[in-house]
């Protein structure tokens, strides 16, 4: 898919605008520490080739996190995106300030790390990771104004905000006369808790983009697991034991993706991805990750086809047990 003919969207006010569809850089991150959990240590050859389908797909942003690898999956990304031939500028990049016992003094003072590990690209989006430090959220959107004001970010985000915690933010950040970008919270078919919970609602209100990571259930959503019962044992720990909780009470859900997938001749991860990024509007964008370049094919493959109306409905009323 060609990127020019990929309908961009605003992040939030922030001025960027980005396609519904960007890479999470998780995977990225070597299996170092807790993520050996979540993923598996992939090479850079195949980290390399990742990135190279997502921009193939037309995918124009990327997310990754200081607390990826300890910047292992911020300076994978940077090197995957080079080899790419893509230099700064051409692409839009998004990281998190990792804040476990830290206080917000600490997003001063590990910027200069972020911007070395993402060298040469530089920050579009600087996110507060979770609403975890010894730092108020006040103090936090303090110290992200301070870095937009001396130009080493573009715009600022939080993620796993609560619709509290985000509306505080949203206050402060606009008293330095910035807006909030985004929420990068977890939104998929099978998790549709922030609708009941005023994030979404709020975001909305506000024109803060909401970001929606996980946005496949760790894969339940393509129906493989459905398929082929026995990949799940070779699935890192966490992941293993989320998706195998989910596979019984997502069998109605796959059985319409698959039927729905199969009128547009798409797959029904791509049905998932599209319903995600269009259902509330230009509000949700998601970030699915990726192990394997034909699953950042796919995800890119999202966005080139349109659901009706009829076909959204019927995927809002299949998961409403889910919000």
């Amino acid at each position: 898919m060609d990127e020019k003919r990929v309908q961009l969207r605003p992040l939030g006010k922030s001025g960027i605008r980005i396609t519904p569809i960007g890479l999470g850089a998780w995977q990225f991150s070597k299996g170092q520490s807790f993520n050996r959990f979540f993923w598996k240590s992939l090479s850079e050859e195949t980290q390399y080739a990742i990135v190279q389908a997502a921009l193939d797909g037309g995918i124009n942003w990327f997310d990754t996190a200081e607390a990826y690898g300890f910047g292992r999956s911020e300076r994978g990304l940077s090197h995957a995106l080079q080899a790419a031939g893509r230099s700064d500028g051409d692409v839009v990049i998004a990281t998190k300030w990792m804040p476990f016992g830290r206080t917000a003094a600490s997003i001063g003072k590990t910027i200069d790390k972020r911007q070395e590990n993402l060298a040469p690209f530089h920050i579009d989006l600087h996110q507060v990771h979770n609403p975890s430090s010894f730092s108020q959220p006040e103090d936090e959107m303090d110290a992200m104004a301070d870095l937009v004001l001396a130009g080493q970010i573009r715009a600022v985000g939080v993620s796993n905000f609560s619709a509290g915690q985000m509306l505080r933010a949203h206050s402060r950040i606009q008293a330095h006369g910035l807006p909030l970008a985004s929420n990068q919270v977890k939104y998929n078919l099978l998790d549709r808790q922030i609708e009941g919970n005023g994030i979404l609602e709020a975001a909305r209100a506000l024109g803060i983009t909401i970001i929606a990571y996980s946005p496949l259930e760790w894969g339940v959503l393509t129906g493989k697991f459905h398929d082929n019962p026995g990949l799940v044992k070779r699935l890192p720990l966490v992941r293993r034991v989320s998706v195998g909780r989910m596979l019984e009470k997502s069998e109605p859900v796959i059985r319409l993706l698959k039927e729905i997938a199969a009128a547009h001749g798409v797959k029904p991860s791509q049905v998932a991805l599209n319903w995600l990024v269009n259902f509330s509007g230009q509000t949700v964008v998601a970030i699915p990750g990726a192990s394997k370049p034909h699953h950042a094919r796919e995800a890119a493959g999202a966005m080139g086809f349109t659901l009706s109306d009829e076909e959204l409905a019927r995927l809002d009323e299949a998961t409403r047990p889910f919000k």
